[in-house]
């Protein structure tokens, strides 16, 4: 154990060497004295103070004296003055609790009724004034459903008004429409009245209407019958040829 705190102490005054020189490393030190001059440690504390490596120390003792039983402190009482005197109330002199009783039960029954007439009146009043917002309520919702019919009935005749002012007006441009080819017919026919006769001849004249017999007799019976004769013909020719 000696040994282990020999080491202890060692390793402490070598921390506290190191610590120390690192301080003065990193505090700039005074600089060197000059020639025929040397530094001397002064004091420059307020207080002067003697140094030394090792505390001043003072062994010192006390004991105080046993404490001692003793008895308590009687109470205090003072002295007598003045003469004794005594007196005899007898029972009901004094208070007699039926008559006394009566204003204090007469006050507290009449506190109770009180009380319990005002509790029995608020509730009546309370009990009206619901029975009063239920009728509110009702006449309410009842004005609401038919303010809510009048809009709907309101809503429909709007609609309806719409829908028939929409089919009058389709029917007056139908009437109108109408009108428009009956005019345009009547101009029509009194303007063809006229101009049909005439086209007519200019298209009969032109040949677009012909006899369909007189058509066709011109168109296949003619040409097939003057074919046939050329053919004979061609014969009758061919028959003189060869007889000469």
């Amino acid at each position: 154990p000696l040994a282990i705190e020999v080491k202890r102490q060692k390793r402490a005054q070598k921390h506290t060497q190191a610590r120390r020189l690192t301080q003065e490393q990193i505090r700039p030190g005074t600089p060197e004295p000059v020639e025929g001059r040397v530094h001397v440690h002064v004091q420059t504390e307020l207080y002067l103070e003697e140094i030394s490596d090792r505390i001043i120390e003072v062994d010192g003792e006390c004991q105080t004296d046993e404490f001692l039983d003793r008895p308590p402190t009687p109470l205090f009482i003072p002295a007598k003055s003045g003469k004794d005197v005594a007196t005899q109330i007898e029972k009901g002199e004094l208070f007699d609790f039926d008559i006394e009783v009566k204003p204090i039960l007469e006050v507290l029954v009449g506190k109770t009724v009180e009380q319990a007439l005002l509790e029995v009146m608020e509730e009546e009043e309370l009990s009206q004034l619901w029975s009063h917002q239920r009728a509110f309520a009702e006449l309410r919702n009842a004005e609401f459903a038919e303010l809510q019919r009048l809009e709907e009935q309101d809503r429909r005749i709007r609609e309806e008004k719409e829908r028939r002012r929409l089919e009058h007006l389709e029917k007056l441009r139908k009437q109108k429409e109408t009108a428009e080819k009956i005019a345009a017919r009547a101009f029509a026919q009194r303007y063809l009245a006229d101009l049909i006769p005439s086209v007519f001849n200019n298209l009969h004249e032109s040949g677009f209407f012909y006899d369909p017999i007189e058509r066709e007799i011109e168109t296949e019976f003619l040409p097939w019958l003057m074919s046939e004769v050329e053919e004979e013909l061609q014969k009758k020719v061919l028959g003189r040829m060869m007889l000469d």
